[in-house]
C-alpha cells in the first residue's frame, strides 16, 4: 500500500481504512510515522526500512515476514512510501506473496515523483515548455552495467527528467546529461524532504548542480527535476497551511494521537507529540 510522499493528508482514503483494520503493519523508513496513528493500538508494527542507524532488512526477509504473518491469519498491511509500484519494489513483494499462495491486493499511493515537484511549485509538464516526462531511478550511476536508463537519449530529448534516489550520484548524472547534449544552463530543482515540514528547494542549473548541492548540504531523500519547468515557481501561497515549516511540541497524557496535534498538522505544522504525564487515581491525603 502506498503511503504517499510524506504529508499524512496525502494518504488515500482506502489506505486509511486498511490501516484502521490492520493486525500487522510492515512499514518502510520513508512512510510517515504519523500514518501509524491510523492503525489500532493493538497492531504489531514492524519497521523494515533501511537506515544507517538500524538493522537493514533484506528483501527476502521482508517477503518472508509478510508471508509468515499472513499465513498466521493476520491482516497485514505493507506500508511503503510514495507508490509501491514506482521504484518501491512492490511488484517483487506481490510476486512473493503470490508464489506462497497468499492473496494480496495493491492500494496505489501518491508518488513523490509527481507530488513533490507540484508542492514545490514545479509543474513537471507544461504546454509551452514540456510535453513529455520521464521518471528514472538514480540509484545506479550512468554507465553502471546494471543500469537500464538511456541517459544519452534523455539528454538529447526535451523531456522533463525526474530522478528519484539520485542524490549520491548527482555529479555523475549531471556529467552524463551534459555529455549527451543537454545545455549547461538547463534549470534544475532539487526538492529535499518534499511534502514534509522540513521541505527545502534548491534551484540551480545543470552545470552547477553538483557544486551547489554540496554547498547546500543536500541530503536524501530528494526529488531532482531537470528541464525548463524547473525554472518555474507557479505555487501560490497556501493560506490553508500558515504553520508550514513550524515544529510544535504537544504534551499529552495519553499515547494515542490528540485532536490538537491533528489540527496543527492540518495547518502545516510538524506536531511532535510526547507523553509527559499519565492520569492516575488521586491518592487520599491524611
Amino acid at each position: 500500500m502506498g503511503a504517499g510522499p510524506g504529508d499524512p493528508g496525502l494518504l488515500t482514503v482506502r489506505g486509511r481504512e486498511l490501516l484502521a483494520a490492520a493486525d500487522v503493519v510492515v512499514v518502510d523508513r520513508l512512510a510517515g510515522a504519523m500514518l501509524l496513528d491510523h492503525a489500532p493500538s493493538s497492531a504489531e508494527i514492524i519497521h523494515v526500512g533501511k537506515s544507517p542507524t538500524t538493522r537493514s532488512w533484506s528483501q527476502e526477509e521482508i517477503n518472508a515476514v509478510l508471508v509468515d504473518r499472513a499465513r498466521a491469519g493476520a491482516r497485514v498491511v505493507r506500508l511503503k512510501g510514495g507508490d509501491p509500484y514506482v521504484f518501491g519494489r512492490g511488484g517483487e513483494e506481490a510476486e512473493a506473496c503470490a508464489a506462497a499462495g497468499v492473496p494480496c491486493g495493491v492500494v496505489p499511493g501518491v508518488t513523490s515523483a509527481l507530488a513533490v515537484p507540484a508542492l514545490a511549485g514545479v509543474p513537471v509538464t507544461h504546454r509551452d515548455a514540456a510535453q513529455e516526462i520521464v521518471i528514472v531511478s538514480g540509484h545506479l550511476s550512468p554507465g553502471h552495467p546494471g543500469s537500464t536508463v538511456d541517459w544519452a537519449g534523455l539528454a538529447a530529448s526535451r523531456a522533463t527528467i525526474v530522478v528519484l534516489m539520485g542524490v549520491a550520484r548527482l555529479m555523475d548524472i549531471a556529467d552524463a546529461l551534459l555529455a549527451g547534449g543537454r545545455a549547461e544552463a538547463t534549470p534544475v530543482a532539487v526538492i529535499e524532504r518534499g511534502a514534509t515540514p522540513a521541505q527545502r528547494v534548491l534551484r540551480t542549473t545543470l552545470d552547477a548542480l553538483a557544486v551547489d548541492a554540496i554547498a547546500a548540504g543536500v541530503r536524501s531523500p530528494a526529488v531532482i527535476v531537470v528541464g525548463e519547468v524547473a525554472a518555474r515557481d507557479d505555487a501560490a501561497v497556501d493560506l490553508t497551511r500558515p504553520l508550514a515549516g513550524v515544529r510544535v511540541l504537544v504534551a499529552r497524557t495519553r499515547p494515542r494521537p490528540g485532536r490538537l496535534a491533528i489540527e496543527l498538522r492540518a495547518l502545516g505544522a510538524d506536531a511532535v507529540e510526547t507523553v509527559v504525564a499519565r492520569p492516575a487515581p488521586a491518592t487520599p491525603t491524611r
